[in-house]
């Protein structure tokens, strides 16, 4: 939209007589001040554009909101509870399981995190032993998460290849205001080694790569804050988390992944967690020992911003 323009009229300056003849003539009507005519505003003055908000509201997650998640991919549920359903279904599940969480003054914002880079035992596309899911999929579940203000998180599981170029691949996702991004370290795999044979990992300046070209692109777009989810569940996971940046353009979350126990669960919880950044806690529907209520998960200290169930 355009600013303000103003169209400013002129009276032309009325020229001084000049003196022609004997010394008898008379002096000439001075001139008016070349600013003495009004001026004319624009009747169709726009105002300035307003800023992207969140799909709840503000420009800035936490603490005003807590965010709570459908993990996994358009699979039928293979890969956790977000494919169970069309994307509406998963939806109207969503709202329902992120109402449990809502206290008064701290609202939830119900999240899609749907992974579209999937790892693979196979080379795939580029070599990298992951694939990209359809451009038209990811299209699916954004629309159903806009008909019902939710957000939608990209989670990547890159396989052999390093996170960025798999994240820029989303380049046209990222630059809404309503999608954050998940990356999975899990499945970053070294050079040579077949995901799922061993745990993957990834180092923090890698990491940071992913964190200066996505707080660029926030930036740049004039964007809400958006979401970082860090999946982790053993400390060298992410090596040299320590060093991560934490740019105010996101909100970075350290998110305590893995199944097991109740109490395993609790102890990984508080062994991973990072004062720089915001508590995140995973509940499994299937593979957990015990499935901690909202009561028990909003009890771990300190309480999680971002609870996503898979």
């Amino acid at each position: 939209m355009g600013g303000t323009r103003a169209i400013r009229g002129a009276v032309a300056a009325a020229a001084a007589a000049l003196l022609l003849g004997t010394a008898a003539c008379g002096a000439s009507t001075p001139a008016p001040p070349a600013d003495s005519s009004p001026r004319v505003e624009s009747a169709s003055s726009a105002a300035a554009p307003t800023p992207p908000e969140l799909p709840r509201g503000g420009r800035v997650l936490f603490p005003g909101q807590r965010l709570v998640a459908l993990y996994g991919t358009d699979d039928g549920g293979g890969l956790g509870a977000l494919g169970v359903g069309t994307p509406d279904q998963a939806a109207v599940r969503l709202e329902q399981q992120a109402a449990a969480y809502a206290r008064p003054g701290r609202p939830v914002l119900p999240v899609m995190e749907m992974i579209v880079t999937v790892a693979d035992p196979t080379p795939g596309p580029g070599g990298c032993y992951s694939h990209p899911i359809a451009d038209a999929d990811v299209d699916r579940y954004l629309a159903a998460a806009r008909a019902h203000r939710q957000m939608l998180v990209l989670d990547v599981q890159p396989g052999q290849c390093p996170f960025l170029p798999q994240v820029q691949r989303w380049t046209r996702f990222l630059t809404q205001p309503d999608v954050g991004l998940a990356l999975d370290a899990e499945w970053r795999m070294p050079s040579g080694v077949v995901p799922g044979t061993q745990i993957g990992t990834v180092s923090g300046g890698e990491v940071n790569g992913v964190v200066t070209w996505l707080a660029d692109l926030t930036r740049r777009g004039a964007l809400p804050q958006k979401p970082l989810v860090l999946h982790q569940f053993t400390p060298d996971m992410i090596t040299g988390r320590g060093g991560v940046l934490t740019p105010p353009e996101l909100a970075l979350i350290a998110h305590t992944d893995g199944f097991g126990t109740t109490g395993t669960k609790v102890r990984k919880y508080a062994e991973l967690a990072d004062p720089r950044m915001h508590p995140g806690f995973k509940v499994f529907y299937r593979q957990d020992i015990g499935v901690m209520n909202p009561a028990q998960v909003l009890a771990l200290a300190p309480s999680p911003d971002y609870i996503s169930y898979q």
